[in-house]
């Protein structure tokens, strides 16, 4: 009786309850609805609106790493765009982090073949002393390799982390090649490395270098840490082929900053009849500093913005709330999204879903969701409308987007629309992530989607379903 109880009050708990009731089933949509979203998807196609926010963002701010100067210039410029595309209402929130400063960086092969280097000092890096520092380099194929060789063939020296990472349209391959630049440092410190270069975590071959965020452990000394540009990682590799001891000259004056409080801008399309209820369309106002965050993620930024204008614009106004969130500083740890879920838990319930854009402009192949069981058949009316733009069904597994991570692990519901990431990570980080990277084609495809998805949930009578928490 005992284990037949438990498995009962298990079984409840895995059951995701919805905003009105745990027996409410989603009422499908009605031909008007599905009509109304078939418009703003197709209007979407011959509109540029998105590429004009994008354009204005790249050029009037630019770079707009959390915390440097183009933070502050970036937030007035999310609320000004919110107010000039007529938002119903416009507020920001305040996220507070510490910062982190790039400095200058640069490195030199120096024996057995002078050569310079073109690398970038990953975020939190800190600096080496003010002439640099040298040593003899030690390579590793992966992390993991790292990880089980002994201690004395890594002391006094540089590691070199050396796994290349593979093109994938879907970036899988970043999860696969991530973990030496965000651990790297803390694991070649452990066996007493000086410092740690690895090659770009991207998918190009051009001399440019990817930054991205790492961090260290308490208890673990820091060391600096920089990414190679990979046609440099090939020549490092080059050089140890001839069995000769090659010796690198590093420096780098990054440094830690003061604590800083940017802002994650919000716009809202009031509901008609269920203003409390919210459809959330998020995307990141931070950027890296090295390029203009085009595509990381000013593409974003821009698809939301649009596709809720675009709703904005129509005779007939959405039931529930649409809610555009530019999320502060993702890049050097999710802050505005961490910061979002903690202070809207009392409502998360009322979020019926969250959706990201995050992933660059190539068009959208695919839509997953993570919905209750009883809602998926909507989920099928929903591609009806999303598949006259080439997308195809996924499945019900999706995670929404990096700033709604913890909003789902809260219990709400999202959905992913997934974009084609073939050549994302060639621009990812790099001074490269510019305008011209961005296809205008592709970008309409994109708020196209948003638009349509946006619009039909909505107006969706019943909910999709809101979860026990995650750990």
């Amino acid at each position: 009786m005992n284990k037949l109880f438990i498995s009962l009050i298990m079984c409840c708990f895995a059951i995701p309850f919805s905003l009105a009731s745990a027996s409410d089933t989603p009422e499908l949509f009605s031909t008007s609805q599905l009509q109304i979203a078939e418009k703003l998807r197709d209007n979407a196609l011959i509109n540029s609106k998105a590429w004009s926010i994008v354009e204005s963002l790249t050029t009037e701010v630019g770079p707009r790493m959390g915390g440097s100067k183009g933070d502050p210039r970036a937030v007035l410029w999310a609320e000004k765009k919110f107010k000039e595309l007529d938002f119903d209402v416009i507020q920001k929130e305040p996220v507070t982090f510490p910062t982190w400063i790039r400095g200058k960086e640069s490195a030199q092969i120096v024996s057995p073949y002078q050569q310079n280097l073109v690398i970038t000092a990953l975020g939190n890096s800190i600096a080496t002393p003010d002439k640099g520092l040298e040593g003899e380099i030690v390579q590793f194929n992966s992390i993991d390799e790292l990880r089980e060789v002994d201690a004395s063939k890594v002391k006094g020296k540089i590691v070199f982390i050396s796994k290349k990472m593979p093109r994938f349209r879907d970036g899988h391959g970043y999860g696969e090649t991530v973990g030496g630049r965000s651990a790297g440092a803390t694991e070649a410190s452990k066996k007493g490395a000086i410092a740690i270069l690895i090659r770009s975590v991207g998918t190009d071959s051009n001399r440019l270098a990817h930054t991205g965020n790492m961090s260290y452990k308490d208890g673990v000394k820091p060391i600096p840490a920089a990414a190679l540009s990979n046609p440099d990682a090939d020549l490092m590799l080059n050089m140890l082929k001839r069995n000769k001891p090659v010796v690198v000259n590093m420096m780098l004056s990054s440094s830690a900053g003061e604590e800083y409080t940017s802002y994650t801008v919000i716009g809202e399309i009031t509901g008609s009849t269920k203003p409390d209820e919210v459809v959330l369309l998020g995307a990141h106002l931070d950027s890296w500093d090295l390029g203009t965050g085009a595509i990381d993620d000013g593409a974003g930024v821009a698809i939301v913005m649009a596709a809720a204008k675009l709703i904005k614009e129509m005779p007939e106004k959405p039931k529930r709330t649409i809610r555009v969130v530019l999320f502060a500083n993702e890049e050097q740890g999710l802050f505005g999204g961490k910061e979002y879920a903690r202070a809207h838990r009392d409502e998360l319930r009322k979020h019926i879903v969250g959706v990201e854009s995050d992933f660059g402009a190539g068009k959208i192949w695919k839509f997953s969701t993570k919905f209750k069981l009883s809602a998926l058949h909507v989920t099928k009316q929903i591609h009806s409308v999303l598949e006259p733009l080439g997308i195809e069904m996924g499945n019900n597994k999706a995670s929404g987007g990096p700033d709604i991570i913890h909003s789902r692990k809260a219990g709400m519901a999202v959905a992913t629309l997934s974009q084609d990431g073939i050549d994302y990570f060639d621009y990812h980080h790099t001074a490269n992530d510019t305008l011209d990277k961005i296809d205008p084609e592709s970008l309409s495809q994109n708020v196209a989607a948003y638009a349509a998805f946006s619009w039909l949930m909505a107006e969706l009578e019943g909910d999709v379903g809101f979860f026990p928490p995650e750990e």
